[in-house]
């Protein structure tokens, strides 16, 4: 099945030429993207970041988190490796990000499976006001919802599900919640984009939902309206994985076919999966 983008009321216009430009845009402007990521997907997502054609720094210490966040195009947090040191980190470039007034995405890696995981989200929210939320389904909903809980960093819920919990979020923080899963939406309240793909082997690669976090933060970088940054993020991450699945014959070589994918994008490609 082939990408679909569907729009429910918004006056946000999304189209394959849009996130066709705000690709070249991306790759024009060379946006720094700091993140504040997990062990597990440092590589995956410095790689995808340079593939895509942003420029990432991954960075953590306390001691440097004023400066680097004073000097990045937009900031990525995710929390999936938590430690004490790393929240006082989190803490001080999320609050640099939004006094500047770069873009901020939170990644809630695990959200729902531990309340020390789930805490340190409704912290950054409160205190650094991320412009994005992203995560998997039930993730999203353990922000909202006590009763929900994740099996690990894995969704134990449908994309679908979290829909209504998802808009209520983005309600009561300000910000664009995107849900990722076999159907992701993202949804500002009121407005919700829909992008459906049938890429199985997605799953199997670990951090492609960190890759999708630090996308959004690169697009969001040079795309000021926080809804369609993150819309276009799940566009073109849906477009390289409809792109690299004929050429896969396992988890292994989809993610070194999906970076190849990010890196040769062009408007051809987005035409031919971005079915609008």
């Amino acid at each position: 099945m082939h990408s679909l983008f569907n729009l429910q009321k918004t006056n946000t216009m999304i189209t394959a030429q849009g996130v066709s430009k705000n690709l070249q845009n991306l790759r024009n402007q060379t946006p720094l993207v700091h993140n504040i990521t997990n062990y597990v997907v440092m590589n995956n997502t410095a790689n995808a970041l340079l593939s895509v054609g942003a420029s990432p720094v991954m960075a953590h210490a306390p001691e440097e988190m004023e400066a680097m966040a004073g000097i990045a195009s937009s900031l990525v947090i995710n929390i999936g490796t938590l430690s004490k040191e790393w929240i006082e980190g989190m803490m001080t470039a999320g609050k640099t990000a939004h006094k500047r007034g770069i873009p901020l995405i939170l990644d809630p890696v695990g959200a729902g499976a531990t309340g020390f995981r789930t805490q340190t989200c409704h912290q950054i929210i409160k205190e650094c006001k991320p412009d994005v939320i992203r995560g998997n389904a039930s993730e999203i909903m353990a922000l909202i919802s006590s009763d929900v809980k994740t099996k690990g960093v894995d969704s134990t819920e449908s994309s679908e599900n979290a829909i209504e919990l998802a808009k209520t979020l983005a309600k009561e923080t300000g910000a664009v919640v995107s849900i990722s899963g076999p159907v992701d939406y993202i949804t500002d309240g009121a407005s919700i984009f829909t992008i459906k793909n049938d890429i199985p082997l997605m799953p199997k690669v670990t951090g492609m939902g960190c890759t999708a976090s630090a996308l959004t933060g690169a697009v969001a970088a040079v795309c000021t309206d926080s809804l369609e940054a993150a819309a276009t993020a799940m566009a073109i991450m849906a477009v390289a994985g409809e792109m690299t699945l004929p050429l896969a014959k396992g988890p292994g070589t989809f993610q070194a076919h999906f970076l190849d994918a990010l890196y040769s994008m062009g408007d051809k490609e987005i035409l031919q999966y971005l079915k609008l």
